[in-house]
């Protein structure tokens, strides 16, 4: 009765460490944008792109890759021309499933 208490336990302890690992696999990337802002300005044209890429296998920046490090980190200094632009950030997993973000940059 003993052995079949503590098999039990195990195999909800298997069954929870399963379900944490595996959750963030099942939803797919994730993308955060720390800075720019969205509707920002930037005066002199240079506009520093920064943030994280979770559970990411490619990262694209207006269609070319851009390159993120193990914690999924990224950070890319671009020059944008007058009038301003739209960055475009799309994550895709290894199961290809993606999510993209826009930001908006003025530049006067």
């Amino acid at each position: 009765m003993v052995i079949r208490g503590v098999v039990g336990v195990l195999l909800v302890l298997l069954l929870g460490y399963g379900i944490i690992k595996g959750l963030p696999l099942i939803m797919g990337p994730s993308l955060e944008i720390s800075s720019p802002e969205e509707f920002s300005s930037a005066p002199d044209g240079f506009v520093s792109l920064s943030g994280v890429a979770h559970y990411t296998e490619t990262l694209y920046l207006n269609g070319e890759t851009l390159l993120i490090d193990q914690e999924g980190a990224f950070q890319k200094e671009l020059l944008l021309p007058s009038g301003g632009g739209i960055l475009v950030l799309t994550a895709t997993d290894r199961f290809g499933r993606s999510v993209t973000k826009e930001r908006t940059v003025y530049v006067p």
